[in-house]
């Protein structure tokens, strides 16, 4: 059995997941000090959600599982998008990052969405898994 197949460090949409939290590290670390327990904490809860929902929806065997995980990890992304937004009012942070974390949120939104409709299919034995 080819385990590679299965892991979480292959999978694409957790790959991706990865990589938009990495970037919402560096918009966090050019927060201004005074919003260290506010919104940095806040950020730093929902960046982290995005990638673990995904990951342990990817750990569970039973597709609605799956799914439940895939829709908290995307309702992360949504509080993100408003912290973006904070940060673009009060002028936290770099506009071209916050510009491209926005991009890059309602990329991995569509992500989560098709991967979602795959799940769903799957579910009904439309595709193999």
């Amino acid at each position: 059995m080819d385990d590679t197949r299965f892991g979480l460090d292959s999978f694409e949409l957790y790959q991706h997941a990865r990589q938009f939290r990495k970037k919402v590290y560096r918009l966090i670390r050019q927060l201004p000090r005074d919003e260290k327990f506010c919104l940095d904490q806040q950020m730093r809860r929902a960046a982290v959600s995005v990638s673990n929902n995904i990951a342990e929806g990817h750990g569970r065997w039973h597709y609605q599982e799956n799914i439940h995980f895939c829709r908290i990890s995307r309702g992360s992304i949504d509080e993100l998008i408003d912290d973006f937004n904070t940060c673009v009012d009060e002028n936290y942070g770099e506009s071209s990052l916050i510009q491209e974390l926005q991009a890059d949120a309602v990329s991995l939104i569509r992500r989560i969405n098709s991967y979602i409709r795959y799940l769903k299919r799957c579910k009904q034995g439309e595709n193999d898994p």
